[in-house]
């Protein structure tokens, strides 16, 4: 039995660091597309860089998960816990963000009515 935890433990370490792997590779992809965008002066480049890094997060917060399948103190399951909230935290932040962005870009990109058009019509 102790053969096939260590199986088991082995398995879910490898697929823990496949899957942190894939989140550092999303954000660094997602932080060099955002400082080609940030040279070019493009608009949607802050919300492309804020949907990358919560994409990578999002990566980060599945590896903490599935770590808590193997965690074997209270101790190290309450700082997984912190982890996994911290994270979920920013990718919450970065939501809002973006919608917010998003809302302000609308805004600016919409055509400005002339005053005569805007004005109460007499009845």
């Amino acid at each position: 039995m102790p053969q096939i935890e260590h199986i088991f433990e082995t398995v879910v370490h490898f697929c823990i660091l496949l899957i942190e792997l894939a989140g550092t590779v999303v954000i660094v992809w997602s932080m060099f597309r955002g400082f080609i965008g940030f040279i070019k002066k493009d608009e949607g480049t802050r919300i492309q860089l804020a949907h990358g890094i919560m994409l990578g997060l999002e990566f980060k917060i599945g590896s903490e998960v599935l770590r808590s399948v193997i965690v074997s103190t209270w101790n190290e399951l309450g700082t997984l816990a912190a982890i996994i909230l911290l994270r979920s935290l920013l990718t919450l932040l970065l939501h809002w963000e973006i919608e917010a962005e998003e809302k302000r870009q609308r805004r600016h990109s919409q055509p400005e009515l002339p005053e005569a058009e805007n004005a109460p019509k007499p009845d």
